[in-house]
């Protein structure tokens, strides 16, 4: 029976805790929470009421807040932590893990210090000790439905076919359905930058916008992500997959998303520090504007929402104002 340890708590850690152990194959499920308060709770309740309230936590999910009770024998180790937190956690975990161990990041975002994506973290940090075998899990898929059952559809990235091709056996289950691919950087990528767009998009409600602000900011929002994405090696099909398109029209749409919800206070005239510091889950769009503008430059690339946005977020822009230039930019082709 394969051990799957589980690096953070928070709503997607639990949600696949959950789903996880309704695979066609039985795990050994452990769970870490990195507050020992939340874990006692969890495992007092079967139940991550803070983060994921309702869905109940199966007898054969561990819960544990020591990372070597969490990680001793798991042959597969998942991170599912905010993005700023990622190089601490798998550096602290790394005594812990074994050789032979898959990493999977589940996590959607950029180190904000160094701008590198998680595959990459991952790889510095592990490196040094053995060479990691390492896949990336993203695509549309809030918590509270996967953990519901209802069907979900994700991509599964490993630049290692048969790394890839194990997981995707491991994970799949009746309500959870995995498609390999190769383009770990596209897929990481897009999982950063939808959480963007979906603060545009949330800007646009707040505004009290109607649909043909948000069709057009989707679409646009996609050849913005297209672009950096294939200037730095990213396949152009990845972006119009499950990891592009699919979570970026979630994020920009559904009411479940914290991105999304940013946006909609920004656009209420809600100041950021006040929205983010009654939020319990992190929005990882949030620091994720600076990293993309600063690899858009590198590379010579316009990123006009990308800009927009982290001018409302950072330069106490007005959304109005915002949205104003970015109608008024230079009329071009499609």
């Amino acid at each position: 029976m394969t051990k799957i340890a589980i690096l953070g708590a928070g709503s997607w850690g639990t949600a696949l805790s959950v789903v996880f152990s309704r695979t066609r194959k039985p795990h050994e499920i452990s769970l870490w929470a990195r507050n020992p308060e939340l874990a006692d709770a969890i495992r007092r309740d079967r139940e991550n009421k803070m983060y994921l309230p309702g869905s109940k936590l199966p007898e054969s999910v561990h819960v544990h807040s020591q990372l070597q009770a969490a990680l001793t024998g798991a042959q597969v180790i998942l991170g599912a932590m905010p993005s700023a937190h990622a190089r601490a956690v798998y550096t602290s975990a790394l005594p812990c893990a074994a050789a032979s161990a898959s990493f999977v990041s589940a996590t959607k975002g950029l180190e904000p210090a160094t701008h590198l994506r998680m595959s990459e973290v991952i790889a510095q940090v592990v490196s040094p000790k053995f060479a990691p075998r390492i896949a990336v899990l993203s695509g549309p898929s809030f918590a509270a439905e996967a953990a519901r059952g209802e069907p979900t559809a994700v991509v599964l990235a490993s630049q290692d076919a048969a790394v890839a091709a194990e997981l995707q056996e491991e994970f799949a289950g009746p309500s959870f359905r995995l498609y390999t691919n190769d383009d770990v950087l596209g897929v990481e990528l897009s999982g950063a930058m939808k959480n963007v767009m979906a603060i545009a998009a949330g800007v646009c409600q707040g505004l009290g916008l109607g649909s043909n602000p948000l069709a057009a900011l989707i679409t646009r929002g996609l050849a913005e992500m297209t672009r950096l994405a294939v200037a730095l090696g990213a396949r152009p099909e990845t972006l119009s997959g499950l990891a592009g398109l699919g979570d970026l029209v979630l994020t920009c749409t559904g009411s479940l998303s914290r991105n999304r919800y940013v946006g909609m206070e920004l656009g209420k005239g809600r100041p950021l520090q006040e929205i983010l510091t009654n939020m319990r889950m992190v929005a990882e769009g949030v620091h994720t504007t600076e990293p993309l503008l600063a690899l858009a430059r590198e590379q010579k690339i316009e990123m006009p929402i990308t800009e927009q946005v982290d001018a409302i977020l950072h330069q106490g822009k007005s959304p109005k104002d915002a949205i104003r230039d970015i109608m008024e930019r230079p009329l071009k082709r499609e």
